[in-house]
Formats: C-alpha cells, structure tokens, sequence
C-alpha cells in the first residue's frame, strides 16, 4: 500500500491546553465534528431494534437482519476508510461519509419505513456506509499527522468522542426526545446533528496533513493490498480478529438487551439512560486507559482490562440483573463495569499501525477500521442466528467465549513500539 506520511515525523506544535491535556491543537475541530456526527448517529442506537420491528409488514426477525446487513455496510465503509483516506485525503473521505449519511438516511425516512420490510432493509443498510467513511476517515487524519509521543492519548480522546456520541449522549437524547415529540421525530432530530457535525467536519479542519492524498502511489489496487496484509503480517490479522471481538458483543447486546431489560420491567426511557450510563463509564476508561497504557504497555491493557475484563463484565451484565429483576442500580453497575473494560481494546488502535513494516501502515489502519466495522456485523448476526437456537443465555457465552479467546489470541499483539517493550530494552 501506499505510504502514509510517517507517524513521529511532524514537528511538535506550541504548547496549548489542548496539547497537554492530549488533542492535537490543529485537529480540534475534528474532535468535535465526530462528537456531533456521532450522537446524531447513536441517537437510534438504544430503540432501532424495536422501532423497526414496530413498523408495517416487519417483525422482530426483519429488526435484526436489517440491522445485521446495517452492519455489513459499516464493514464495508470501515474497510474503504483507511484506503480512500490515503488515496484521497481523510477530509475527502469524511465528506463523502457526511453526503451517504444524509442523504440514505432522508430516503429511509421517508420512503424506506412506508415501503415494506425489503425497502427498510435497503436504504436503511445503505447508510451504515457513512459514519465510518466519517469517523474512521478522521482516524486517519489523526494518525498521519500526530506525532508518535502523542498519539496515544490523541486516541484516546478520539474514541472518547466516539462513543460520547455512539451510543451515550445519542441515548440520552431520545431518553429525552421520545417522550416529547415521538421516535420518527426524533430520527429526524438525529439527522439534523449529523448534519452540524458533517458541516463542521468538512469545513472547519484545516491541518494540512488531511487535505490531499496521503500517498502518492496509493491506486485502487491497495484495497487488496489492506488485506493481503492479513497474511504477509499474521500479527495484523490476529489484530483484526481481536477488533472484531473488541465491539461485537457491544453491537450484539443493542439487538436483544432493548426486549430483554423490557421484560425486566424497564421502561425504555429506563432502558436508554441505562444504556447511556454504561457508555459514561466507558468514556471515562477511554481517557484513564489512553493515559495508563504507556505504564501498562499497549498489549497487557488489551489483554487484561481489555478482553478478559469484557469476558467478566459480559456474563455479569446478563446474569445478576436476571437474578436481581428490575433492580436499576444493580444494572448501572454491571452495566458499567463493561463499559469500563471495554475501553481496554483502545491501545489497538497505537498497536496495528506499530506492527506493520514501513509503508503499510495505511494498510493497517484498513484493517483496524475493518476490524471496527465488521464488529457491527458480527454482534448481530450472531444474535440473528444463535438467539432462535440458543436463547439469549447462549449468545451471552458465545460473547463471554470470543473474549476469553481474543486474551489469548492477543499474546501475539507484540511491538517494540509497545512501552511494556521499550521499557525492557531500555533497562
């Protein structure tokens, strides 16, 4: 693949507040744009399920296989992002992700929810190919252009934004909305922040590293080359398969957990705050874990806090409150502790480019961002097909299962990039 330019390479900026408290001054307006663009997208994360399974001709089925094929398209535009951005430019990319969103999203609206479980299905799915054109586009950026001693917490700001958007502040603003003006409306409230956020994207992000191509010999071709990869550098597929089981239960629970905490007893105004209160401990470990990863080295957080403390937190989430009943606070805490541990996997996104040899860095990033978006596929689609086989108890452990195996798989995540590493070679 073509050559990005080299990670460590730019020269420092001024000291700022933002520098210090890690976000590369030049790429603030991004951070923002993604926050925006992502609670516009979460906003339906926390009711989608039930929403389309309430509509004309649709069923709980028609629900999950709209939202797996959803997730094969967030694969798709996650696996395009790393390429186009170095083809192309990250902020390229990120318009074009603004411009699908927008527009399948007005088309689904209104034409796909009156035309039947088909067209649903469709224009919905179309639209996964947006957000992660956008958000992952803006990965990019931030890797081309931060320097190596920073990037760490630059990362860990952005997944911070990420999910501050999708699904936190998303859920908290149709535990809001809802109640007030009704789901359709507040789909269409939804459209209006991806918009802000797609504008600002756009326009606002001047830092010259993301307005050109990346590379001047990246051609269609290195989409092969994105996962060639995969066997030329085994640590980069290993990689892969830990990012998909990174957030694949995390897209599986949006699926069932709506019914299963219904039939708890919540309410959905109670369901989406509870939704939103384990993503605010999440946020929280994205900030802690960019932070501590330098001390515990990039491969112990991911395997430790990461994979075995998702495999915990998993069966922990599902079990008590199934003991417990409508108990909202053990809820909360369960709920959080997983939120918590999923934060873990952040040092991924330092350890695939670091793995790479010279030159295939941009193909690692294809594969980190295909990880995060074939992870959108999977969690459902293991939902879609285990849940009439196994009941949701058997999804559970099949995700508690992936965990444990993605701990052991990830023993191989090593780098001399890792400070775990660096630290031992320098003794």
């Amino acid at each position: 693949m073509g050559t990005i330019a080299p990670i460590g390479q730019q020269p420092a900026a001024p000291t700022s507040r933002l520098i210090r408290i890690g976000i590369p001054a030049p790429l603030a307006w991004g951070y923002l744009a993604v926050l925006l663009f992502m609670i516009g997208d979460g906003i339906e994360t926390g009711y989608i399920a039930t929403f389309l399974g309430e509509q004309p001709g649709a069923s709980r089925g028609a629900a999950e296989t709209a939202i797996a094929v959803y997730g094969a398209a967030v694969a798709i535009g996650s696996w395009l992002s790393g390429t186009l951005s170095t083809m192309y430019g990250p902020r390229a990319v990120m318009r074009a992700g603004a411009a699908i969103w927008i527009v399948f999203e007005v088309l689904f609206l209104t034409v796909g929810l009156t035309s039947g479980p088909a067209g649903m299905i469709v224009l919905y799915s179309i639209r996964g190919l947006g957000y992660p054109l956008f958000a992952y586009g803006f990965l990019v950026w931030i890797v081309a252009a931060t320097p190596s001693d920073r990037l760490s917490p630059a990362l860990g700001w952005f997944w911070f934004v990420f999910v501050a958007g999708l699904p936190t502040l998303g859920s908290l603003i149709a535990s809001v909305s809802i109640p007030v003006i009704g789901a359709y409306q507040t789909l269409w409230l939804s459209l209006g922040l991806v918009i802000i956020g797609g504008a600002i994207g756009s326009f606002a992000v001047r830092e010259r590293t993301g307005l050109s191509a990346l590379s001047t010999t990246a051609s269609a071709k290195n989409l092969l080359d994105g996962i060639t990869i995969c066997w030329r550098e085994p640590k980069i597929a290993i990689g892969l398969g830990v990012k998909i089981v990174n957030a694949a239960a995390m897209f599986g629970f949006f699926v069932f957990l709506p019914f299963f905490f219904e039939g708890l007893g919540f309410s959905s105004s109670r369901w989406l705050l509870l939704n939103t209160l384990i993503f605010v401990a999440n946020l929280i470990g994205n900030l802690v874990i960019g932070f501590l990863a330098h001390r515990l080295g990039w491969r112990r957080t991911v395997t430790y806090v990461g994979a075995l403390g998702c495999a915990i937190a998993t069966l922990l989430m599902y079990f008590v409150p199934l003991m417990a009943g409508n108990n909202f606070p053990v809820a909360v805490i369960c709920g959080s502790l997983y939120g918590f541990a999923l934060a873990g996997f952040v040092p991924l996104s330092a350890l695939m480019p670091a793995m790479a040899p010279s030159g295939d860095t941009g193909s690692a990033l294809a594969m980190l961002n295909l990880g995060s978006g074939l992870a959108a596929f999977v969690g459902p689609a293991i939902v879609a097909v285990f849940r009439p086989l196994v009941g949701i108890a058997g999804v559970v452990w099949i995700f508690a299962a992936l965990y444990i195996a993605a701990a052991v798989a990830s023993r191989w995540l090593t780098t001399c990039a890792d400070p775990e590493i660096a630290r031992k070679s320098a003794a």
